[in-house]
């Protein structure tokens, strides 16, 4: 009959995330989630982990958003899909936030569903260790003044991400809505930094950081953040907003003296900062990077870009962290979701099943018939 348990699917839930978080402690999966991203950007092989372009639907009715699947398979083992939503109306309608998803994991032996894995934290939380893993490649290491531009969810993530490669003494944040910049502070006081915060205007952060993470909600087409400011030699950015056709964070004469490192070029290309860009405009990727970092050391001191749309390898890297950390604390639930017929070849075997257990079971006459019968 086969083991039962591969019939079944992990589900891991926003609760069984936020336990994991609470019981292993939000610096520790950090540091495990920067180390396990790095590594995996290092032994990164295309033909045996092929990532797709992300693809999906976009419009305007009745909100303003997307719906995309960003697909990766890991050869010889599993096909990994996360599903995300990005609808800017979100909280202020909604009381949701701007970005929903799931991530799913598929055995390629099967086509079983393994697992399912909420993707809202875990989006927020490789975001930030991607921040990480270009900033150590790219960034001065001797970079102390964050300049955060968007306090919403992943400044948060970006904030503590970077806090773990470096040591920060200074954090300057804006946030076009007034709230969300007054509630930043309150907001990441449990990451427990002895840094100075300061509201800032953009022009005040583009002039005095080392190194700064945009993540605003900026609309399609109402893009730059800011125009020609000066800034310092080295000055590192985490463009992370840009993440749709037409909605870029960055003025075009910015990108071109600066060395762009995109991501993933392709999907950079299309919804990225580099849609500005030509082909030439644009430097190497993440991947050349930081499998030949000395070719790119003098990057350092340099002024640098990375273009951050988000990739499935990522995603794959912290669902698997998490799915370990959950099976190693018991966690989640395992459901058999997919139907698994007793007879392949009759869907409806449950009713079949159901009737023959009815046709067996003997008839039981009330009293009254009995009596009626003259039996007793």
């Amino acid at each position: 009959m086969g083991n039962s348990s591969n019939k079944k699917t992990l589900i891991l839930a926003s609760s069984d995330i936020e336990t994991i978080v609470k019981e292993v402690g939000m610096n520790e999966i950090m540091d495990q989630l920067i180390e396990n991203m790095t590594q995996s950007f290092q032994n990164f092989d295309p033909q045996k982990k092929i990532i797709p372009i992300r693809s999906g639907f976009n419009y305007k009715n009745p909100e303003l958003g997307l719906i995309e699947w960003m697909p990766l398979h890991d050869y010889g083992e599993k096909v990994v899909v996360k599903m995300v939503g990005y609808h800017p109306s979100n909280p202020d309608k909604y009381d949701l936030p701007t970005i929903v998803s799931t991530i799913s994991n598929y055995d390629t032996n099967t086509g079983h569903l393994k697992s399912l894995v909420d993707g809202v934290f875990l989006t927020a939380l490789r975001t930030g260790g991607a921040s990480a893993v270009a900033s150590q490649l790219l960034a001065n290491p001797n970079s102390s003044t964050l300049g955060l531009i968007g306090c919403g969810a992943q400044s948060v993530t970006q904030l503590h991400a970077i806090s773990r490669i470096f040591d920060l003494k200074k954090v300057v944040f804006y946030d076009v809505d007034k709230s969300t910049m007054d509630s930043f502070i309150d907001r990441v006081a449990m990451l427990d930094l002895q840094v100075e915060y300061q509201k800032a205007s953009i022009e005040e952060i583009v002039n005095e950081s080392d190194i700064i993470c945009t993540a605003t909600s900026i609309d399609i087409g109402e893009g730059p953040l800011f125009q020609k400011l000066p800034t310092k030699e080295h000055l590192h950015i985490n463009a992370i907003g840009s993440d749709f056709p037409g909605k870029t964070e960055l003025p075009v004469d910015f990108l071109k003296n600066s060395f762009v490192c995109p991501d993933f070029p392709e999907q950079a290309m299309k919804e990225g900062e580099c849609q500005q860009l030509l082909k030439d405009d644009i430097g190497d990727d993440i991947f050349a990077i930081i499998k030949s970092p000395n070719d790119f050391k003098n990057l350092k001191y340099k002024r640098t870009v990375f273009d951050s749309t988000g990739l499935s390898l990522e995603d794959l890297v912290v669902m698997d962290l998490f799915v370990k950390y959950a099976t190693e604390m018991g966690l989640g639930q395992m459901i058999e979701i997919e139907n698994m017929s007793l007879d392949a070849k009759n869907p409806y075997h449950f009713i079949k099943e159901e009737r023959e257990i009815r046709i067996k079971e003997p008839v039981k006459l009330e009293r009254t018939e009995v009596l009626n019968n003259g039996k007793r």
